[in-house]
């Protein structure tokens, strides 16, 4: 349910030339303050006027970024009165059994391999916080141990703690369907895929899902400040917790949380058909110019200064003054991704700080005894 942030008056400009027959009734001159923004001599009209000279007057929003952004109406808001996050509400032995609400195809036809957004209803029984995980167990016995179910297998959760229905009955995951191609036979051998990924991308609507969780806290916003600044540096379905983040930062309303800080998106994926989520973060880019940046790195379509693949870290290492600056000044920095993205990110991080004239490891280590620094990578 859309709600607009001035819901029983509207902020609009209109012409002050010679005709000012609108009745006084209809209009009020107010200071308004949106975001630290202040506009004076702001006119108004109340959604009850019934002047039919008014409603019929072409009118102009004023600040379109802070005064008529739509935000979601969420529920239940008692999701925010826990001070822990819940942990191991289901384990292995003993998983909730969710139903498959949605399996949605999020790349284009040229992306190397297919990412799918799958949304499953947990009925509110199995809540989380954003940032955290869920296992897993997909059907069938494990081929190492007849007799047994596979093992969990854990994916970064992709949706606030209300869900892509906004109600906190559904968590979504991003998943990347694993496939293994052999180049002896030269096509992909079924019998080397990945179970749980192939399971997840296959699923249609009502079909039952065994998970467990959630679990982790070390992707878990900070609560203290919510004018932090957050640097995300994801890649491919890595992005899955940022979604979540992005989606509370800049979609919903949620009385307890208004985010005031800078959000800074890093994306590494293959090409432009491999962007994930990509329409909805253009939006926060439009919507918030001032509160949310995003930084692409598209490996088979751009160069980095070298004249070679552009990588995520080549675009670290474009913006890296900045953000050390930023980290010096208490920013929160987050990876998550596949293992192999962090050396190359380490390596970049190691070689900025010594052209600074820093030691690399000991203001990681500052970073970490901060609580700064933020790796979740599998």
């Amino acid at each position: 349910m859309a709600h607009l942030i001035a819901s029983q008056q509207v902020a609009v400009a209109v012409p002050l030339g010679n005709d000012l027959s609108l009745k006084r009734t209809a209009l009020k001159v107010s200071n308004l303050n949106f975001q630290d923004k202040s506009w004076a001599l702001v006119l108004t009209f109340d959604l009850k006027a019934s002047n039919s000279q008014l409603r019929s007057r072409r009118v102009t929003c004023m600040s379109v970024q802070q005064a008529s952004v739509p935000k979601v109406t969420v529920s239940p808001l008692e999701l925010e009165d826990a001070n822990e996050p819940p942990l191991n509400i289901y384990k292995p032995k003993e998983p909730y059994t969710a139903t498959i609400v949605s399996v949605e195809r999020l790349v284009g036809p040229k992306a190397p391999g297919e990412t799918c957004h799958i949304v499953i209803d947990h009925g509110g029984n199995v809540p989380y916080w954003e940032g955290q995980s869920y296992g897993v167990i997909p059907p069938g016995e494990n081929p190492k141990k007849p007799g047994s179910p596979h093992n969990v297998r854990l994916y970064s959760i992709a949706s606030t703690r209300y869900g892509d229905n906004f109600d906190g009955k559904t968590a979504s995951l991003c998943v990347r369907r694993a496939v293994y191609y052999d180049s002896e036979i030269g096509k992909e051998d079924p019998s080397k895929q990945g179970v749980c990924s192939n399971f997840l991308c296959n699923s249609k609507p009502g079909d039952k899902i065994k998970i467990t969780g959630p679990s982790g806290k070390i992707m878990l916003l900070p609560e203290d400040d919510p004018n932090a600044t957050h640097i995300m540096i994801a890649t491919g379905t890595g992005v899955a917790p940022f979604r979540g983040y992005l989606r509370q930062m800049f979609m919903e309303l949620v009385p307890k949380f208004k985010f005031g800080g800078l959000a800074w998106l890093f994306l590494g994926v293959a090409n432009t058909d491999s962007l994930l989520y990509d329409d909805e973060f253009t939006k926060y880019l439009k919507d918030y110019p001032d509160n949310f940046r995003y930084d692409k790195a598209l490996s088979r379509e751009q160069k980095n200064r070298s004249g070679g693949k552009m990588y995520v870290q080549d675009k670290i290492e474009e913006y890296s003054d900045e953000i050390f600056k930023l980290l010096d000044n208490g920013a929160h920095i987050y990876f998550c991704g596949l293992k192999g993205m962090m050396p190359g990110i380490q390596d970049t991080l190691k070689k900025v700080a010594e052209q600074r004239g820093e030691n690399w490891e000991e203001k990681l280590s500052q970073l970490k005894k901060n609580k700064q620094w933020h790796v979740e990578v599998y």
